[in-house]
């Protein structure tokens, strides 16, 4: 938080106290008690009445989120089957082990079959604890067997509606950071409401539940505001440990429950370095922090090259060391992705043509407008970036020229480490939201607090009136105060309406073809099949059948992202006999096809599926436009294509035994 203040000269002359200032001081003595008493009746009201807001903005978010959730599917009424269907891709996946945790006989070998599992990737064992952050799921489905409220709430239900009262720790998490920041719960308020109007970009909990993200980031809020109160200065020894203990249980939490989380912690490691390094934390005396502006200069960014260096160095010898290429892709697409040199790699290339690992569209931020957050965050973000760039240049000044001019009364302004934390971390997490859609969530949510805590904060204000010459304490008052007030007003006026109507509109689940298709297998197919077919659909396979996969959507594993590329041979240009192999040594009895993948239209020329494969294996793609000089004409045409003629060739080892206007599912034959 920015402090502005002016230190006056030191008086060495001491003042005799005549009667009269003796007979005042005794007045006022008289007169501290009671006003000591009515502000701390003040603090305990405020307390009182902002938390008790926090907990019902935050409820009533998860309310909200929840009830959108069943208008658009129709959640009570939908089949069984039909609720499982509509956690795609990933999410059904992991849904799949809380069911699973269910349906064992006992905790005992519901664990066993996750430590031990053979039905996620077809002749392998894998250790799913390991592999996968599923923690959850096991923990959601231990507390539904040992709790007596089976006849009270279906599992499904008891699953989804702890995601959404996360959603209320979320909201109310970020309630508590702008409040901290700004002294007064109104910016808190203002934060939720941000939150909510901007739902499409804060968050998509109510269409992707189950995502590691819905889980991980109410933890991830709530180690923000710990450290945000941490960082204040003159904390009592109890409330120090309490934080710090707050710190490690919500970031133990948010590892646990994120794949990613290691980006994340990385990016704020390196928000703290950059404070210390920058001398705004609090921190011992160090070789860095002495001497003039240059010298101190020339440190930090040798500083700054060793660790860099020592961080790749170490990691790239622990990779070798381990054997560790669980990675790989993640480099290899931020190569590509930052005009490192094009790339062939079918991994890396599967990222880079997802809107989601694309650049932040340009209309996200007229979204951000329309509720005037992105105008207010550019406007606190302004004023504090100044007053960073004063500080920071202050701090690597000479010492001795500093404390001379602090004598003097030059320093006028000032950043508080809490603010500073909060200002580097949104503006790491804005440069990683812009560069990669997908982790918007992580800034548009900070944004709304750093936003409200900015318009709440006297010490903005202060600053800005200032440097206007317009500076007076009646003034600031009202600003903090008004202005957040006339934002919440507008926000009520343009959206409530809106927002009634999005509760009022109901819509039903209808996926018939992805049904008929669950339904056939789990009827004509035995239950040790394994299946094969896209990521994405092999999830709800496991999900509604429980039959085995070959590959399936969690990609953080370099033999399962080999065995995927594999699999998706069957919308490249092979043969069938090729095809048949490649199933075959992963045990596959049928194969799925999906006409919306092999004639595929939603990407453009170039990050098709099908384009994908024929350039990872050197042939030309289809279509009209330019091919690298290098590629070649296939050998043989498109699989997915082809078989659908049952021609001697492909029936020979492949026997169509189901379709519909999507789906065609295929038995491989065992004799060849």
């Amino acid at each position: 938080m920015i402090s502005i203040r002016q230190r006056k000269g030191i008086q060495t002359t001491e003042v005799s106290e005549d009667y009269t200032a003796q007979e005042e001081n005794v007045k006022l003595e008289d007169k501290l008690p009671s006003s000591c008493t009515n502000r701390r009746l003040w603090k305990i009201l405020s307390f009182t009445v902002g938390g008790t807001v926090a907990l019902c903005i935050g409820l009533l978010t998860s309310v909200y989120l929840a009830t959108l959730h069943e208008n658009d599917l129709w959640f009570s009424n939908i089949k069984e089957v039909e609720r499982e269907i509509s956690f795609r891709t990933e999410c059904g996946l992991y849904y799949s082990y809380y069911k699973q945790m269910l349906q064992a006989p006992t905790l005992m070998q519901g664990f066993r079959g996750l430590i031990y599992d053979n039905k996620t990737e077809s002749m392998r064992t894998i250790n799913l604890l390991q592999r996968m952050n599923i923690y959850q799921e096991v923990f959601l489905s231990i507390l539904y067997r040992v709790l007596p409220i089976q006849k009270y709430i279906e599992p499904v239900y008891f699953y989804i509606y702890t995601l959404f009262g996360l959603q209320a720790i979320y909201v109310t998490a970020l309630y508590i950071t702008s409040w901290l920041l700004s002294g007064t719960w109104l910016s808190g308020l203002l934060a939720a409401f941000w939150y909510v109007t901007n739902r499409i970009d804060t968050t998509r909990v109510e269409f992707t539940i189950p995502l590691r993200e819905n889980w991980a980031l109410p933890f991830f809020a709530i180690q923000i505001a710990a450290i945000t109160y941490f960082l204040r200065p003159n904390l009592q020894p109890l409330s120090q440990r309490l934080t710090l203990l707050a710190i490690f249980i919500s970031t133990f939490l948010f590892s646990l429950t994120w794949q990613f989380n290691q980006f994340m912690m990385l990016m704020q490691a390196l928000v703290l370095f950059i404070l210390d390094s920058l001398d705004m934390l609090p921190a011992m005396k160090k070789n860095l922090k002495t001497g003039n502006f240059l010298n101190r200069l020339g440190k930090l960014l040798l500083h700054l090259f060793v660790v860099l260096c020592l961080t790749l160095f170490l990691n790239s010898i622990i990779k070798k060391i381990l054997n560790l290429k669980s990675d790989e892709h993640i480099f290899k697409f931020l190569k590509a992705k930052f005009g490192f040199g094009a790339t062939r790699d079918f991994d890396a290339n599967l990222y880079l043509c997802e809107e989601a690992f694309g650049l932040l569209p340009f209309n996200t931020f007229e979204r951000l407008s329309d509720t005037l957050l992105f105008y207010a965050y550019i406007f606190v973000l302004s004023i504090t970036v100044i007053a960073a760039l004063a500080v920071a240049f202050r701090n690597l000044s000479d010492s001795a020229n500093q404390q001379s001019m602090c004598k003097m009364g030059k320093y006028t302004i000032g950043l508080k480490p809490d603010t500073a934390y909060n200002l580097i971390h949104t503006i790491l997490f804005g440069f990683l939201a812009l560069s990669t859609m997908r982790m918007k969530y992580l800034w548009t949510s900070h944004m709304c607090v750093f936003a409200s805590f900015g318009l709440c904060s006297p010490e903005i204000w202060e600053l800005l009136l200032k440097l206007i010459h317009l500076y007076n304490p009646k003034r600031i008052c009202i600003m903090r105060y008004s202005i957040p007030i006339l934002i919440l007003l507008y926000l009520c006026y343009k959206f409530w309406p809106g927002m009634m109507d999005e509760l009022s509109e109901l819509r039903e689940f209808y996926d018939p073809d992805t049904v008929e298709l669950m339904n056939w297998i789990n009827a004509n197919t035995p239950g040790k099949a394994v299946f094969a077919g896209s990521m994405q659909l092999l999830a709800g396979v496991k999900l509604c059948t429980g039959r085995t996969l070959t590959n399936h959507p969690h990609y953080e594993d370099n033999s399962l992202r080999e065995r995927t590329k594999a699999v998706y041979q069957i919308y490249a240009k092979r043969a069938p006999e090729e095809v048949h192999a490649l199933l075959r040594s992963f045990g596959t009895d049928y194969v799925i096809l999906e006409d919306s993948i092999c004639y595929e239209r939603r990407h453009r020329r170039g990050c098709r599926l099908r384009d994908l494969l024929d350039v990872a294996n050197g042939h030309m793609m289809d279509g009209p436009g330019e091919n690298d000089p290098d590629l070649k004409l296939a050998g043989h045409p498109r699989f997915c294509e082809e078989i659908k003629k049952n021609l001697p060739s492909y029936t020979a080892y492949f026997t169509r035994v189901f379709q519909n206007k999507t789906f065609h599912v295929y038995k491989l034959s065992r004799n060849k």
